[in-house]
């Protein structure tokens, strides 16, 4: 592990990201492998329809974005799906249902699963847990969500947390010595959302204080 980590550590300060980061400079690791692995597979899948749940922050929508850039299709926020939505989503191969919680209207998202398999369409949705643990009030709803194939993006290995942290750093120009991305990985909470605020948090201590970022604004950041 120490001399993956360190392989890997010594490609990114390199900025040589061809191993692991797309043409759409999204990083793939263990955490998102299978869900990108499926997505990048269509339409070889056992099923039309595909539930992906993770994290706020995790992906989800940039890897869907990937998904429509290379394949075509429909991106609809679930929180606005009504009939018009649902009349526009029938003109497309895939559609894809966007942040879906118990909040959606429930007879319109049954409507549109019958409309894809009865037209050998496909249908993808993100959320926070996977379809199948969604409470619906409708049971046939209910039911058809057993035939959704279910991949879920897990919480970031050290890797991943490094290359996110790299990532995050250089798209403000901040470069940081390998040293302390480490001594950041091994203190900030292993959740993609507490990762965005450390970085946010670091950056704005550095602007206010008009100094770089060391030792002292990380420890800052990290309230220790």
């Amino acid at each position: 592990m120490e001399n993956k980590m360190k392989n890997l550590n010594q490609l990114l300060l390199n900025f040589d990201y061809k191993q692991n980061f797309t043409d759409d400079d999204f990083y793939v690791g263990v955490c998102n492998h299978h869900t990108f692995e499926l997505l990048n597979n269509w339409p070889r899948w056992e099923k039309n329809f595909l539930s992906i749940s993770g994290a706020k922050y995790s992906g989800k929508s940039h890897m869907v974005d990937i998904f429509l850039k290379k394949f075509k299709g429909i991106k609809i926020d679930a929180k606005t799906f009504d009939e018009d939505k649902l009349n526009i989503a029938d003109g497309y191969q895939n559609v894809i249902l966007e942040d879906l919680s118990c909040d959606i209207n429930e007879k319109l998202l049954y409507t549109l699963i019958n409309i894809v398999e009865q037209n050998n369409k496909f249908l993808i949705t993100t959320s926070l847990k996977p379809i199948t643990e969604i409470i619906f009030k409708l049971e046939d709803l209910r039911s058809r969500t057993k035939n959704f194939l279910l991949t879920k993006i897990g919480n970031p290995d050290d890797e991943f947390m490094f290359a996110l942290i790299l990532k995050n750093l250089s798209d403000r120009q901040i470069t940081l010595d390998k040293k302390l991305i480490d001594f950041i990985i091994k203190r900030v909470e292993r959740s993609y959302g507490k990762i965005f605020e450390f970085i946010y948090k670091i950056d704005r201590i550095s602007l206010k204080k008009k100094k770089s970022i060391d030792l002292k604004i990380i420890k800052e950041a990290l309230d220790e």
